[in-house]
């Protein structure tokens, strides 16, 4: 008697089959046939892409892909393969399915779109997996009342200390304040927490109305900024040290990029970073610094720059925007790719002038950034054959009649300045997974280069199978496998040719063109 007199009322109603495992009525359920945010009409994927797939393989593309890509453009493929409505594989079951992806999509730091395929399923119907994912993506966008569905009526999927302040906020919000402050007062006086995680969650609790009371944060002897710490203080609009948030771990940029309670100043930093990832468009970032003009002027270096950008567009000649353009990619034989996302449209204004062609191949990676090919190739007639700017132009064309001229490649190779000649290796490998250079041309400098570009694997005859097989969905999960890293020095021009003959093959082409211009571009 007395053990049930400690249970939780949750725990009680559970062990005594009371409580319902649906928070919504039969006839109001969601089917679980196709689980997604983009349908086809809206560019998602053809919904039964991976039916006829086998489980082990999507399951292991899914969880073999553990962090960020490499590429921009990859990373925009892939989000999209994951966001898209679709069938469960052949063997998987649709929660499992939906959960691997979800999970995915927090890793790459798509928070908005795992929460999103998430509240796509029905809470009844969720597993452990897509719960994590689903919890993860709530504390990373400050969302935790999201989260209540979940931990009122499927507790049991989670465990942890965590997990239990998280009901405790919930039962708060459901009208239970003295519950949930009772909970929390006993979590604080416990030692399996520590004191400013159960202080964030009292103050968050207080939040919802009857029955708060002031909650004091106290931050001295933390030495260490965790994502329940960052989710909850920057919801709450509580100020962190500075000594945690000097040097925020790239998690925390991602984050903050999306946040739209913390000032822009505490966001720009981490936009950048989204910007060079995939995670924001050309557009949001360019928001984001017309926002901060808006407010700030030129203060600070942030307004420095939105200075420059704004010059970048509305400059009186065309050399006074390409001067400041200029100024916001900054000095350096390596400027930051971000700056090229931020300048995308503003390098579109520039006219293709013989003039300025000393800047082409800056202008064209930065409209290539954003998907501007149209306006890219305007430069075809100005810029030097063999010239970075021209290796762009040739891999960015929608169509090509002929190959390559070999004079053109080899004059490229022969002035290649960048380290081991990446550029080079990176420009063959896309040419050749474009068809644009003939065979006896790419086994020259397959050799010449040291590529490797015949050796196989089990991967590279899994993604050339799924590509020769017109599966868009099961190239874009293989490709994102073989794009994992931090850097495009963790990419291979091997694995590039792969990716970029299977995209195109598949009819991605647009998808293929992108990737390879944008290893050129940052080799």
């Amino acid at each position: 008697m007395a053990e049930l007199e400690d249970l939780d009322p949750d725990e009680l109603d559970e062990l005594l089959g009371l409580k319902p495992k649906f928070d919504i009525p039969p006839a109001a359920r969601r089917s679980m046939e196709r689980v997604g945010l983009l349908d086809r009409s809206e560019g998602g994927l053809p919904e039964a892409a991976l039916a006829r797939q086998p489980a082990s393989l999507v399951r292991a593309a899914l969880e073999g892909t553990r962090g960020p890509l490499v590429s921009r453009w990859g990373h925009i493929l892939l989000r999209r393969a994951l966001a898209s409505r679709l069938q469960a594989p052949d063997g998987m079951s649709p929660i499992e399915f939906a959960g691997l992806r979800a999970q995915v999509l927090a890793r790459m730091g798509e928070y908005e779109a795992a929460r999103g395929i998430s509240q796509d399923v029905d809470t009844g119907n969720w597993n452990a997996t897509l719960a994590d994912a689903a919890v993860t993506s709530y504390v990373a966008t400050g969302d935790l009342i999201g989260a209540c569905p979940l931990a009122r009526f499927r507790a049991d999927l989670r465990e942890g200390t965590q997990w239990e302040m998280i009901r405790s906020i919930c039962n708060a919000f459901a009208g239970e304040t003295a519950r949930a402050r009772s909970n929390l007062i006993r979590m604080r006086r416990g030692d399996d927490t520590a004191n400013i995680d159960v202080l964030l969650a009292q103050r968050y609790a207080g939040a919802a109305g009857r029955g708060r009371s002031a909650v004091n944060l106290e931050w001295d002897g933390v030495e260490e900024l965790t994502p329940w710490r960052y989710g909850l203080a920057t919801a709450l609009g509580a100020e962190i040290p500075e000594s945690l948030t000097d040097d925020l771990e790239p998690y925390y940029q991602r984050v903050s990029a999306r946040l739209p309670m913390l000032p822009l100043s505490q966001r720009l930093p981490g936009a950048e970073r989204a910007a060079r990832e995939g995670i924001l468009s050309s557009s949001a970032l360019i928001d984001l610094y017309s926002r901060y003009y808006a407010e700030s002027g030129l203060e600070g270096d942030f307004g420095q720059r939105a200075g420059q950008l704004r010059d970048g567009y509305v400059g009186a000649e065309p050399a006074i925007r390409l001067q400041a353009i200029r100024s916001v990619w900054g000095t350096g034989d390596n400027p930051d790719y971000a700056r090229k996302v931020l300048t995308a449209y503003a390098a579109a204004r520039i006219p293709a002038n013989k003039d300025f062609a000393e800047d082409a191949a800056g202008l064209i990676a930065a409209m290539l950034s954003a998907g501007l090919d149209r306006d890219a190739l305007e430069w075809g007639t100005v810029v030097p054959e063999g010239s970075e700017a021209w290796a762009l132009l040739v891999l960015a064309q929608p169509n090509r009649g002929s190959p390559v001229d070999d004079g053109a490649l080899d004059s490229f190779v022969g002035d290649d300045g960048s380290d081991e000649q990446r550029k080079s290796a990176f420009l063959v490998a896309g040419l050749a997974g474009l068809d644009r250079i003939d065979a006896s041309t790419r086994d020259d400098y397959n050799q010449s280069l040291r590529l490797d570009l015949g050796r196989q694997s089990n991967w590279s005859r899994l993604i050339s199978q799924a590509g020769d097989a017109q599966n868009q969905a099961l190239v874009a999960l293989l490709a994102g496998v073989g794009m994992q890293g931090e850097g495009w020095q963790r990419m291979t021009p091997r694995h590039l040719f792969h990716i970029v003959r299977a995209l195109d093959r598949a009819g991605l082409s647009a998808e293929a063109r992108m990737i390879a211009a944008e290893a050129v571009a940052r080799a």
